[in-house]
């Protein structure tokens, strides 16, 4: 699936139009994306949690060369399945 059957189908589910569920899907993306950059967690009990993990920066090799490079430090999103979900998939 993806962001345009996403639409699809919260338009079909809400009885929203296309256009309105666009709206909504950007906004729960934005709103998402908005709390991850302050380092929060967004938790959507039943579902999942949303959070930021923090790389340390690492020594790694070039493939190609073999020789070393410096990998910074970044932060990384991430999801945990909540229960709700895990049990909805299994």
């Amino acid at each position: 699936m993806n962001k345009n059957d996403l639409i699809g189908a919260v338009a079909d589910s809400s009885g929203l139009t296309k256009s309105d569920a666009t709206k909504a899907v950007e906004g729960v993306f934005d709103a998402i994306t908005g709390a991850l950059k302050k380092g929060d967690e967004v938790r959507l009990v039943g579902f999942g949690t949303f959070s930021v993990a923090k790389r340390k920066a690492s020594t790694g090799r070039n493939p190609r060369t073999g020789e070393p490079m410096k990998i910074k430090a970044s932060a990384q999103p991430k999801f945990k399945a909540g229960k709700g979900l895990k049990d909805a998939v299994n």
